[in-house]
């Protein structure tokens, strides 16, 4: 079908416009698009990268004269891939067969670090890569001189960047057009382990080339606190220390590794979830008012928040390890996990931006597998009234505090706990919400997935959800010195039942940050979360 062009440009689902594009002119018909998924068979690209590519087709946000070419090891054909992927498509039957004709197979090596094997006298390794690509681009280009644009997908362990990136610069190159490679996490294991990975691919690419995605970044409900930060003036003169006591930046499974805990074991919660995913939120929620909505310029803002925070120290962490309970089986009886593993599965980290705005306001940054429920979340508690009038009506000797609420995930969400007067007679004090609900105020439109955004992005050159190499340096400093303390067997989590909320000493220290439970006389609206996480 044919894609959604404004002045030359893709527009991003519902139509609005990408802050900053390449401008490349899809409607001209020597433009042709391939995206080369290497890792076509693992279980990220079936269950994220296609599907989120036939749902850019199937919303006709992907340029015409697009193909799909997939890339791994094992032998197969290119209807062998198409029946492998046909099952994680969901849509119309004749669209999804129509997408599924642009999608192509080749078979190779990946190749090694040892410069040996790859000698420039060597045949490349993605010699046959390169050819294939060159002709799926000439089939495209309807008899024209075709301008071939390529997008490298690594759906792959980070231990292979460098030989394949290697291999990328030497074989398959656009010589016509532009070249990106999209880059998927874990961005090493520490420090040191990260900036040889990006020194090495940096020597092959430029900043502007390379697409480091982190997933969190393309979420519905993530890209919206810009907006709802710095385009409603109620919230400005609110969002600083003077007024806000503390934010909590939760994430919560229900679910243990259920099978990949000998992969997560290498990582644990910290490196998995909270020096990625959730330092990232903590930018958007803490950064200043960026100049302009320039990608370059809010990733500024996210650097100097990172900057203004020193290294965790071991007396703001809390860990955790599930044990059995009743939800399931503990962590260690995962047959692919270490025996006697310390790894935690889960992580309380308290956070102080040194600034002016932020200076002595606690951020909490909590995340663990199986625990009580399924939720990510953003809650900004502010401080108590002054001067109460209604110390009368105080529950457990003080105020219910007003929270700022952003629900990532399930059911994604917007909603500001406020005290009002109950209906009736008396002067009875409860708590209740006002809500913007996104399954229900925008139930009839369709809401991309955070994989669909972000490919879209990279197609339009928007790197504004991406992840800068110098952003990365700056989160890996925080985490590194904690992390190589626990490696070494500095601290040990505690362990917490199955499907509980967590270990006991991750609430100590929340408390001690000053956080209170928002509990009131009633809740009349969402009595579910009265706990406030």
């Amino acid at each position: 079908p044919p894609s959604r062009v404004r002045s030359g440009r893709l527009t991003r689902p519902g139509n609005a416009m990408a802050p900053k594009s390449d401008k490349t002119d899809w409607s001209d018909e020597h433009n042709v698009l391939t995206v080369t998924v290497l890792g076509c068979t693992g279980d990220l690209a079936k269950k994220k990268t296609y599907p989120a590519l036939f749902a850019l087709f199937l919303h006709e946000h992907m340029p015409p004269r697009t193909v799909v070419l997939g890339y791994a090891r094992s032998p197969m054909t290119d209807e062998t891939l198409r029946d492998k992927i046909r099952p994680a498509l969901q849509g119309p039957k004749d669209k999804v067969e129509t997408f599924l004709a642009s999608c192509f197979f080749q078979q190779g090596e990946y190749g090694s670090d040892d410069s040996e094997e790859n000698a420039e006298s060597d045949p490349p390794v993605f010699g046959a890569l390169g050819d294939r690509v060159r002709a799926l681009e000439d089939s495209r280009g309807g008899g024209f001189r075709v301008t071939g644009h390529r997008i490298f997908y690594l759906a792959l362990p980070p231990s292979v960047y460098p030989p394949v990136c290697a291999n990328i610069k030497r074989a398959c190159m656009s010589p016509t057009g532009w070249t990106r490679i999209v880059v998927e996490k874990p961005f090493g294991k520490d420090l040191q382990s990260s900036e040889e990975l990006s020194a090495g691919i940096s020597k092959l690419f430029t900043e502007s080339q390379l697409y480091r995605i982190d997933h969190y970044l393309g979420k519905e409900l993530t890209q919206n606190l810009v907006v709802m930060r710095f385009a409603n003036r109620f919230l400005a003169p609110l969002w600083n220390r003077d007024n806000i006591a503390n934010v909590q930046i939760l994430f919560k499974e229900p679910f243990g590794t259920q099978g990949r805990g000998g992969y997560f074991d290498q990582y644990g919660i910290i490196r998995d979830i909270i020096q990625n995913h959730l330092l990232q939120l903590l930018c958007l929620v803490a950064m200043e008012k960026p100049c302009s909505l320039s990608p370059d310029d809010i990733r500024d803002e996210k650097l100097k928040v990172l900057r203004c925070i020193e290294p965790i120290s071991t007396d703001n962490v809390a860990l955790g390890q599930y044990t059995n309970g009743p939800g399931g089986e503990a962590y260690l009886d995962d047959a692919t996990v270490p025996a006697g593993s310390k790894a935690p599965t889960f992580a309380l980290c308290v956070l102080y931006v040194g600034n002016e705005r932020w200076d002595g306001v606690p951020f909490i940054i909590k995340a663990g597998k199986a625990l009580n429920e399924h939720k990510c979340e953003i809650r900004v508690q502010l401080k108590d009234v002054p001067g109460d009038l209604f110390a009368e009506q105080k529950v457990r000797g003080r105020q219910a505090r007003n929270e700022f609420v952003v629900r990532l995930q399930p059911d994604p969400a917007i909603y500001m706990k406020m005290t009002v007067k109950e209906p009736g007679l008396g002067m009875e004090l409860a708590q209740s919400e006002l809500e913007l609900l996104y399954t229900q105020k925008y139930e009839s439109t369709p809401i991309p997935e955070a994989y669909e955004r972000l490919i879209l992005d990279c197609i339009n050159g928007d790197q504004q959800h991406f992840v800068r190499r110098d952003e990365l340096v700056a989160a890996w400093k925080i985490f590194t010195p904690l992390l190589k303390y626990i490696d070494a067997g500095g601290m040990n989590p505690e362990l917490y039942p199955y499907g509980s909320r967590g270990p006991v000493n991750a609430d100590k220290l929340r408390q001690k940050t000053g956080h209170v439970l928002n509990l009131t006389a009633k809740d009349i609206t969402w009595a579910v979360d009265v706990e406030g996480d």
